[in-house]
Formats: structure tokens, sequence, C-alpha cells
């Protein structure tokens, strides 16, 4: 690893950059280059044959950058490309999955609700990495296929998304959870919607302050000393209005404008 390589992000969409924002405060001398497939999203109800084969081309366009290490900020594509990945790059690749986990069995008192994608909560990816923590835990899960569009619709609070959220989350909350793992990185831009559901007696969790610490240990940088100022680079595969103000909404005025790429075939 050198100073100077950026850190790489992919996700399905924008919800990744969720966990850029994290990055970003927590290492802010250092670089970054974001990949997000907006042309392609919702990741979430494709198989994990195309979510592989998806998150594999995107690697390949981010190793055009020469990456200190990849950052897969996305659970679903966590869930079924992470070891492929692993075998193909000569970097560190970290997932979200793991992160997320160490998080609720730190917050939970043993009955934990999982919310993602259908492909991710189909993977059972969650349950494992829970599970090798703390054998004990209960954890109800619970697929949200509604919550990514309305994430990317930039429908935070609406009331529509509210009303969904009542329908996904109701179960849970009847079924007594303290914890909420959300399985997404859209689906943080839906707390408050998701919070007037589950009431404040759940702790929601993010995996995004974990991932920052982990990418933190393997980049050698508890300071945030990178090596140099920091910057960071967003690419995605459809630049539709929308993203850029859904991208200003998440990190600031700063970003001047989305870069248009494509994913080789």
């Amino acid at each position: 690893m050198t100073d100077s390589a950026p850190i790489a992000i992919f996700d399905s969409g924008i919800g990744g950059l969720t966990v850029l924002a994290a990055l970003q405060a927590r290492l802010p001398r250092e670089r970054f280059v974001y990949l997000g497939d907006t042309a392609r999203l919702p990741y979430g109800t494709k198989s994990t044959e195309t979510v592989t084969r998806y998150t594999l081309r995107a690697a390949q366009v981010l190793s055009s950058f020469a990456p200190k290490l990849l950052v897969v900020a996305c659970n679903t594509a966590s869930a079924a490309a992470l070891p492929e990945l692993g075998r193909s790059l000569a970097v560190p690749v970290l997932g979200v999955i793991e992160p997320g986990a160490r998080t609720a069995v730190r917050a939970t008192r043993g009955r934990v609700g999982v919310i993602g994608t259908e492909s991710t909560i189909a993977s059972g990816a969650y349950p494992r990495a829970l599970r090798a923590l703390r054998p004990s835990l209960e954890i109800l899960l619970q697929p949200c296929p509604l919550f990514v569009p309305l994430a990317e619709e930039g429908w935070f609070d609406h009331p529509v998304t509210r009303e969904v959220a009542r329908i996904y989350l109701e179960p849970l909350v009847s079924a007594g959870i303290d914890t909420l793992v959300l399985g997404c990185t859209h689906y943080p831009l839906l707390a408050t919607a998701i919070r007037a559901v589950v009431g404040e007696g759940v702790t929601l969790v993010d995996s995004a302050q974990a991932v920052a610490e982990d990418v933190a240990v393997q980049v050698r940088s508890p300071a945030g000393a990178g090596g140099g100022e920091g910057s960071a680079r967003i690419l995605v595969t459809d630049a539709a209005p929308r993203f850029l103000r859904l991208a200003r909404f998440i990190l600031g005025d700063r970003v001047a404008s989305l870069e248009a790429v494509d994913l080789p075939a």
C-alpha cells in the first residue's frame, strides 16, 4: 500500500455514500474513488450470479485507479461476491456484513432483527455472521425490497415510506426485537421513517462507522493521516440529475459533479 493510492468503494447505487461519508470523517486526508452502479440497481432482486458478475466488473473499473483496498459498501454484493473478489484482486477487500454483525452483537440484549434486500436476506449471511459471534442470539429476518427505490427516489421520510416501513417492520416490533440491523447501506437514509415504526427502545445498527474503523486499521492510519489533502471522485453508471441531488444531500455541496462510466462487458 502506498499513501497516495486511493481507497476504492463500490455500491449498487448511492446508498454506499453513507459509508463514504463515515470514511471521510474518520480518514479526512485519504483519497477515495467511489463507484455506484446506478444504471443497474437494485441489486437486491437479482440472482447471486448476476450480482457477482456486476460486482467483478465494477472491481475491474476501480482497479484501474490502483487502489490500496476495496470496500464493498453493498450488503447484497458483500453476501454474493466477497469470496470471488478476494480471489480476484491483489488488494484487501472489506465488506459491510461482519462489521455490522459485530456492532449488533455489542448492542443487543439477545433478540436481533435484520432487514435487507431479498438477496441479502436469502443468503443467510447475517445469521451466520451474528451466530459466529453469539450462538444464542434470536434472529428475525425481514426483506424490504421497496426501501432501495424509495431511498434512490429521495423519499427518505415520505408518508409512503412510513407506510411501507410499518408494513415491513411491525412484525419485528411485535416479536420484541431490541436491535435492528440496517442490512443495506441505503437504509440509513430512511432512518427517520424506520425509527417512527420501531420506536426509541430499539437500537438501529448502521455498519458505516464500524467499516470506517476497519479501514483505518487496514491502511494503518489511526489518526486519519493519509498521504495529503483528502479528496473523493464519484463515478456512477447513470448520472441522472436526481443522483447528484442525493449525493449532495449525503456528502454536502462539495460534490460538484458525478462522473459517468460504464461497466465492461
